[in-house]
């Protein structure tokens, strides 16, 4: 057994890690052991965990949870990528959020990470021509979780949405890899375009809180956008904009904003 599981470890770190906190949390908090099990312990792959805990949040009385389970597992088998972004979300968000102490946490109670994985089931049924069932997922995503992503967005890995309340994106909206955002962000359009309509937001990006990024417009490459600013326009890389309407008001100021975290202007 002790073999078995240094090899799982080998394979898949980040599980191995999910696991391992599993059975920590059940001694230290029993009454989360059924809730524990059943999420994490219960499955032999974090494909099958992700699979499962999105089909119990978003299932209701008009689409059961085993048809929606049934759906998410085929996804994960089909598209390996949606499983190795959703490592590199909890990763994400381990590093850059300071309520996040455990790899288990996304997984079982942060509706960022959650809403997310939901999306990039809906992604994947919207590219195989499956548009009414992965509107089924935004909606469901919308109403339980307060994150209205539609399905034909792209959004890269490495993606950290702290709180995801009110958050909205667009169709024609791309997010890079290694984004951070903070709640009621909006990814949208001016209502003038028709088209490709919204914002293209470069890897490293910071997002503050309240935020509106509008159009077909370009952010750079790890920019930071001040919380409450208005974005019309495209921002050069490596920028920090703030105000309504935004303006550049200096540089990033590290490498890496969206890592950081660091949402005071000046520092």
């Amino acid at each position: 057994m002790a073999k078995t599981q240094s090899h799982l470890a080998e394979l898949d770190p980040v599980w191995a890690r999910i696991r391992d906190e599993a059975e920590q949390a059940i001694v230290d908090e029993p009454l989360l052991g059924g809730l524990i099990h059943s999420s994490v312990l219960h499955h032999g792959s974090i494909e099958k965990a992700l699979a499962y805990r999105i089909s119990v949040k978003l299932s209701s009385p008009e689409m059961s949870e085993q048809i929606l389970r049934e759906i998410c597992d085929e996804a994960y088998a089909a598209e390996p990528a949606l499983a190795v972004s959703a490592r590199a979300d909890i990763v994400a968000v381990f590093d850059r959020d300071p309520a996040c102490h455990r790899f288990l946490q996304p997984l079982l109670f942060f509706k960022g990470f959650q809403a997310v994985q939901a999306y990039r089931v809906a992604n994947w049924l919207w590219r195989n021509g499956q548009t009414d069932l992965a509107y089924f997922f935004q909606m469901r995503s919308s109403e339980m979780f307060g994150f209205d992503a539609h399905p034909g967005a792209t959004i890269g890995k490495g993606i950290m949405i702290d709180h995801a309340h009110s958050i909205v994106i667009g169709e024609t909206a791309v997010v890079g890899d290694n984004v951070s955002m903070l709640h009621s962000v909006t990814l949208g359009g001016t209502g003038k375009e028709e088209e490709d309509r919204h914002p293209k937001i470069g890897d490293g990006v910071l997002i503050g809180a309240g935020a509106k990024v509008l159009g077909n417009i370009k952010i750079g490459h790890c920019t930071r956008i001040a919380a409450g600013s208005v974005v019309l326009d495209d921002v050069p890389p490596k920028k920090t904009v703030a105000g309504v309407p935004a303006r550049i008001v200096g540089e990033a100021g590290c490498s890496q904003p969206s890592i950081s975290m660091n949402q005071v202007i000046g520092g």
